[in-house]
């Protein structure tokens, strides 16, 4: 019996000895909790993570070695022995990066060990740009990065068009801590860049609502679905609860105009014994109107109009710039942020986020000159608009005020067990846009149904019998009879307000997204996403559509409104491996379903090798991609005002492919858009303070989709072309269509030098830049059938310059910064190179140069106190303007070109008669405001 107990006891001791519970706290060099650090028993699969708190607990084997891992911190390994708490601190610095989110479906990577090209902007980066929102200062640090605001508004005032490598809005994903955000219900269809896209409106996001963002430049369709072709930008949001901050902001131009201020709140606070955290924002500004309209020429006018040009000249004496107003619009904002996380216990967390944004948008149509809508020709209007000096009629200006409302929203819940990653969340969002249109009419002749009788004939005799009024020789029912309608509907009774209606658009996304770390080596990640979206276009008043509608922006039709929505089911598998401390491969696939196209496959490969003691990097990525037809490239019909170069405004018809007019004309549904990607480069990591890297990108789209040119009727008259256009009252039709194949590339390069000791304070240094080898179109135009019979091409010049030529062939970015004392100085320098254009209307002998030009933005700020800072901001302190200049094709363009009356001919058809003389709709690319101003005082409590 005692021996059987010896034995008992040697058993049950061995036991305790082969396992034993370590439990203890990681922390930062700062002392601040790490949550999510991965702790692995050496040799083994047996893994946990630690929580919220930094805290963790596992069971391990006798004389095992635990091994704490965390992306952007030092790997750190320490012998158990015989302890049972064992706290751990991991050194974090500058010398380390942060944790990137965007990449890798499997477990995040530090950007030196991604193998994908990914640019880090934190907070600071943004906020010492001066710009007021977000994505002008991203016009400012990113060289791939454009956008620009275009000088005759409409809807486009309520958000610009931007792009990454020259692909479009809709070809980067924008997503809010990991997740997707909606699209703005807007569908950008004047002809500037980004023509025939939508995006998501990122202007709308608070910058100080940001921890940083990363930008993934590389095709990601694989990883996160569609609309990911050019790259991905992933916004982080702050969470911080120890340090708050109010700002101060104010702003104008060195014309004095576009004033502006801003306030914002950023907070945060833990929930709970700090079981988690919640951080909010409110952001509120206001911008004035900044005009920067041309000289108009008066032979121009007189032309075009077909006025008298002493009647031009007496009103331009007066209104030089024809009364124009175009520019940057007044805006009014409210942005509403919060971002939180609740600790559930030790292995779970339930996250969320939300934001509401209100914008406030008035801008303006081009004014009716008196000699463009004449009182002979509309008399009522010296009633409507009695705008001269003595009650006189000198026109009008009809203006456009848009209403935005932008959302989106995410909840969320992580746990961890047995090593696996789980993340579950669902995300909604919506963008809606309505529209309002004042000082304005409707001109049509639309008259009353209600008739009475008449005596057209003058023969002293209402006719009540039917004759043959014709002389045919046979008498028609009704002919002869002498009816008449009733009073015009509109002109003399038209109203001078008008509700055009609007968009809506909203989606609702579920996602799953599993992750697991099976060895030291190898980590997984597989998940799914269920999507359905709806887009609505919001019917207008009646007298907005009637006839020709409201005069500058004519409302949506009743045919022409409605709901449209799909889903589509996507799942992706995801895996990593570390095949050497140096060499890693990455690859990804995913599946697409979509409830009103089909379904995509889609794949993704990247891998990278790190040598010289991790100096130097090089790292390569081979994807395909797609992009689904949006809901609103589906479904747009409508009627909308242009200019056309030497016609003034006309009226033209958007239909969609799947109307009756679309079959009619052949037109085939869109398809989804398919992409070939390609990138490869090399990175180097000399030392903590320099930086380099160099990346070559390719990306093949084939179909397209395009909005089309406007295709106007034939010489015939009889085809069904020319029926839909007559049938309609429109003078030329356009439409979506995958309509072109297309190749970009370029490179890309990243520079940094920091810290040089330069007298008793420290200098930085930063270059970037973009340069564009290739891109164009690869092969034939797509042409439907029935418009190629009719000798058009759904692609014209101008058309080809928007997709091709319309953005910086390179851009460059270089930027100093210098801190001593409480002050620091930045001096950055921003190279926009040249763009070229051929406008619609212009000779095809000609086309247009924007000359480069570099706009230098000088930044100093103070910190009085530790909590108080000064920042002064001067955007393009030498005032540059984008130039552009005519450019000969041949020799029939170097005859234009010396004969300075067809030069200011060919200026005035592309210029609306310099009515935007200073750029054209299409090709510049920086601010024409000139000089900004801005001061801003910053209080962190």
């Amino acid at each position: 019996m005692k021996k059987f107990t010896i034995i008992l006891f040697g058993l049950i001791t061995s036991v305790c000895l082969a396992q034993q519970t370590v439990t203890g706290t990681i922390t930062d060099s700062n002392g601040s909790p790490l949550p999510g650090v991965n702790i692995i028993e050496k040799g083994t699969n047996n893994g946990a993570s630690s929580d919220f708190n930094g805290k963790y607990s596992i069971d391990v084997d006798a004389g095992a070695t635990l091994v704490f891992s965390y992306v952007g911190f030092t790997t750190k390994e320490v012998v158990v022995g015989s302890q049972t708490v064992i706290d751990v601190t991991l050194a974090s610095g500058d010398e380390l990066e942060e944790v990137l989110l965007v990449g890798s479906r499997a477990l995040p990577r530090s950007n030196t060990t991604s193998s994908l090209p990914i640019d880090v902007l934190p907070a600071k980066e943004l906020s010492s740009t001066g710009q007021i929102t977000f994505d002008k200062a991203l016009q400012y640090k990113i060289p791939s990065f454009n956008t620009v605001q275009t000088p005759v508004n409409d809807a486009t005032s309520l958000l610009d068009p931007y792009e990454i490598r020259n692909m479009g809005p809709s070809r980067t994903l924008i997503l809010i801590n990991g997740k997707r955000k909606n699209l703005s219900a807007l569908l950008y269809t004047q002809t500037s860049p980004g023509r025939g896209e939508t995006g998501a409106d990122i202007s709308a996001i608070p910058t100080d609502a940001i921890k940083r963002v990363e930008i993934l430049r590389d095709g990601a369709s694989a990883q996160y679905g569609s609309d990911a072709i050019a790259g991905v930008m992933n916004i982080i949001l702050k969470d911080d609860v120890n340090q708050g901050s109010a700002t101060l902001r104010t702003g104008i131009t060195s014309e004095g105009d576009g004033e502006s201020i801003a306030f914002s709140l950023n907070n945060g606070s833990t929930i709970g014994d700090d079981k988690g955290y919640i951080n909010y924002t409110i952001d509120l500004s206001k911008v004035n109107l900044a005009n920067r309209p041309g000289t108009v020429d008066a032979a121009g006018e007189a032309a075009d109009f077909e006025a008298d040009i002493a009647d031009v000249e007496a009103f331009l004496r007066l209104h030089p710039d024809a009364g124009n107003i175009n520019g940057s619009p007044e805006t009014a904002a409210s942005k509403f942020l919060v971002n939180g996380a609740y600790n559930v216990n030790e292995d779970s967390e339930l996250y969320f986020n939300a934001a509401y944004v209100y914008k406030k948008v008035n801008s303006f149509a081009n004014y009716r000159t008196p000699y463009w809508r004449t009182e002979s020709d509309f008399p009522y209007l010296a009633d409507f608009f009695p705008n001269g000096p003595n009650g006189e009629y000198i026109g009008y200006l009809p203006t456009f005020e848009g209403d935005l409302n932008d959302y989106n929203g995410t909840i969320g819940f992580k746990t961890k067990k047995n090593g696996w990653n789980y993340d579950i969340s669902y995300t909604t969002g919506g963008n809606s846009q309505d529209y309002s249109v004042n000082n304005s009419h409707n001109r049509s002749d639309v008259r009353n149904p209600d008739t009475y009788l008449g005596d057209i004939n003058n023969n002293g005799t209402v006719d009540l019998t039917p004759y043959d009024l014709n002389n045919d020789g046979t008498v028609d029912p009704n002919e002869g009879v002498e009816l008449l309608q009733g009073d015009f509907k509109y002109r003399e009774n038209s109203p001078i307000s008008f509700d055009p209606g609007g968009t809506k658009f909203r989606h609702s996304v579920g996602n799953i997204d599993i992750a697991k770390l099976l060895s030291e080596q190898v980590s997984i990640g597989f998940g799914a996403e269920f999507r359905t979206e709806t887009f609505e276009i919001i019917e207008g008043d009646l007298a907005s559509y009637d006839g020709g509608g409201a005069d500058s922006f004519a409302g949506n039709r009743p045919e022409n409104s409605g709901k449209f929505n799909r889903y589509n089911f996507g799942g992706y598998f995801d895996i990593s491996a570390d095949i050497t401390k140096d060499f890693l491969v990455n690859g990804t696939i995913r599946l697409e379903d979509y409830s009103d196209f089909g379904e995509a496959f889609v794949w993704k490969l990247s891998t990278r090798y790190k040598f010289l003691d991790d100096k130097l990097t090089i790292r390569a990525s081979a994807s395909t991609g797609f992009r689904a037809p949006t809901l609103h490239q589906i479904y747009t019909q409508k009627a909308q005002f242009s200019f056309v170069p030497g016609q003034g405004i006309q009226v033209g018809g958007l239909i969609n492919n799947v109307s009756p007019q679309a079959r009619l004309l052949a037109i085939p549904k869109l398809d989804a858009e398919k992409s070939t990607n390609i990138t490869v480069g090399f990175g180097a990591k000399l030392n903590r303070n320099i930086n380099f890297t160099f990346d070559y990108y390719n990306i093949q789209v084939k179909d397209r989709i395009v909005l089309s040119t406007e295709i106007t009727g034939t010489e015939a008259g009889n085809t069904p072309l020319d029926q839909v256009l007559q049938d309609n009252n429109l003078s030329d039709v356009s439409f979506f269509v995958n309509a072109l194949d297309t190749r970009t590339s370029g490179i890309d390069v990243v520079a940094s030098y920091r810290n040089i000791e330069v007298g008793s304070g420290t200098l930085g240094f930063s270059l970037s830049g973009n340069y564009t080898i290739e891109n164009e179109r690869d092969g034939d135009v797509k042409n439907p059938t029935l418009i190629a019979n009719a000798g058009q091409s759904v692609v014209n010049d101008t058309q080809e310059a928007l997709f091709f030529t319309s953005r910086p062939i390179t851009k460059w970015i270089l930027g100093t910064n210098y801190k001593v004392g409480q002050f620091g100085f930045s001096l950055n320098n921003t190279y926009f190179g040249k763009t070229t254009f051929r406008q619609q209307g212009m000779s095809n002998d000609l086309k247009t140069e924007f000359i480069p030009k570099i706009v230098t933005d000088l930044g100093v700020n103070y910190n009085a106190t530790d909590n108080l800072t000064f920042n002064l901001n001067i955007n393009n302190i030498l005032n540059v303007l984008p130039e552009w200049e005519f450019k000969a094709r041949n020799a029939a363009g170097e005859a234009i070109l010396n004969d300075p009356a067809q030069v200011e001919n060919q200026s005035n058809l592309i210029t609306f008669n310099q009515r935007y003389s200073q750029m054209t709709y299409d090709g510049y690319h920086f601010s024409q405001l000139g000089t900004l101003f801005n001061l801003s005082m910053n209080y962190k409590f």
